[in-house]
């Protein structure tokens, strides 16, 4: 299956060419999301909303008076929950009726419409901007199955690494400015006529929301597959249909061993990503405006991090540079939580950005490789769903130690198994057999 115009020998067309580029601007798109919302500035947003003894969560007519960080862990647990249960049917669905594009499209337009509504979070608003966040969370991951899927429609072989870290370099970019963006704001509300911080935090995520669907249009206008359904019975949904693809990915071992992997060390990353900002305000007291500055370090570090990655992938190998990654990711859980100063925060933004955008990027074309032909989506959702009960089990690990031992540095310590278990799994996996069965079709 490939989109319209691309070639099937010369992949320097203008057309290709022009279909990567609008991949690479869904990730400038959606970063915006990442960067703001995600990572730097809900979180810490979210954790002034809620009252100093904590807020109250109702469930079943059972309430929970929780910290902010807690509240917030379980607000990313929800949302990747209700991507784990929903991404086996989206993913079947996008490869059996060719409508991976339609999906993005609608992920892409809920999400970014969620984003802008947090504009009305106002003082208080505690439960309103986790409902919100949960449903635009929730579209973001659900998207990136669809974007995801068009890799291995784009390129072969190395030039995957490339244009992955490629993909993820404009990403990086991308987010970093629209967060510059949302920083001037935050940091000069007067300026802009705006009252205060806070609400020049609601300002920005409406434009947040805005550069998301704003910079997606690209991709909607340039990627494009055959719109001829594939043979064959149309896959269950739901959970039964996350078993009927396992069944399928089970019968390439090293694909199995590297998604066990990833569901491993994923855990750690997005977990870090997630809960990074309200960690610095609530542990080490670090202000809004020094915790924006980080982040936005990081993102453009990161960039050039992204690239390095894809080139050491390109030398020694996807699986080398993956697991160099992995360790290092170890030293910045054991030095987060040693963490006394502030200075030393910026200093563990400056590691992880020179290795998160490598690891991803890499990751997800090493998985795009030992793919096997036209069942993209299909199996990219299914990397979904590994990527997303990670996000489940990260947030939720951090949230119970967080209310097992009282402690923030505890929590942050125990993602470390994480990556330890992630590293023994790659270790397992066979990156030229894995490719050459792919390849062939057969185990």
């Amino acid at each position: 299956m490939k989109p319209t115009g691309q070639p099937t020998t010369d992949a320097t067309t203008p057309k290709l060419r022009q279909a990567r580029f609008a991949w690479c601007m869904y990730d400038w798109a959606n970063s915006a999301f990442a960067t703001v919302v995600l990572a730097a500035v809900l979180p810490v947003y979210f954790a002034a909303l809620v009252p100093a003894g904590g807020g109250t969560l109702c469930l079943f007519g059972h309430c929970l008076t929780l910290p902010a960080t807690a509240l917030w862990s379980y607000a990313v647990t929800c949302s990747m929950l209700l991507v784990a249960v929903t991404a086996p049917w989206l993913g079947a669905h996008a490869d059996r009726y060719c409508t991976r594009r339609r999906w993005l499209i609608i992920c892409c337009l809920t999400g970014s419409a969620a984003t802008c509504l947090l504009v009305m979070a106002g003082p208080g608003s505690y439960l309103l901007a986790a409902a919100l966040f949960v449903v635009a969370n929730a579209c973001f991951a659900a998207g990136n199955i669809f974007y995801n899927a068009f890799l291995p429609m784009l390129s072969k072989g190395a030039e995957m690494d490339r244009l992955s870290a490629r993909g993820f370099a404009f990403g990086y970019l991308g987010g970093g400015l629209a967060l510059l963006l949302v920083f001037i704001l935050i940091s000069r509300p007067a300026f802009f006529g705006l009252t205060d911080g806070a609400f020049a935090s609601r300002v920005g995520f409406l434009l947040t929301g805005l550069w998301w669907a704003l910079f997606a249009l690209p991709a909607f206008r340039h990627l494009r597959e055959e719109q001829r359904p594939t043979a064959g019975t149309f896959p269950l949904g739901g959970w039964r249909g996350y078993l009927c693809t396992f069944r399928k990915i089970a019968s390439y071992p090293d694909l199995l061993r590297f998604l066990l992997a990833f569901l491993c060390y994923n855990d750690g990353i997005q977990t870090i990503i997630v809960v990074a900002a309200i960690f610095a305000r609530e542990e080490l007291a670090i202000s809004q405006t020094s915790i924006l500055g980080c982040f936005l370090m990081i993102q453009f570090v990161a960039m050039p991090g992204a690239l390095l990655f894809g080139r050491l992938a390109g030398r020694y190998g996807s699986k080398r540079a993956l697991l160099a990654s992995l360790l290092l990711f170890i030293v910045v859980t054991v030095y987060a939580y040693r963490m006394e100063q502030a200075w030393q925060f910026w200093l563990l933004g400056l590691l992880v950005a020179l290795i998160l955008g490598g690891s991803q990027a890499i990751s997800r074309s090493f998985y795009g490789a030992l793919i096997p032909p036209g069942q993209n989506a299909e199996f990219y959702a299914f990397y979904a769903i590994s990527g997303k009960c990670a996000s489940v089990l990260g947030p939720l690990s951090f949230a119970l130690l967080i209310q097992l031992t009282g402690s923030n540095r505890t929590a942050i310590l125990g993602l470390a198994v994480f990556f330890v278990l992630g590293v023994a799994l790659l270790l397992t996996v066979n990156e030229q057999r894995g490719r050459q069965a792919a390849q062939l079709g057969e185990s």
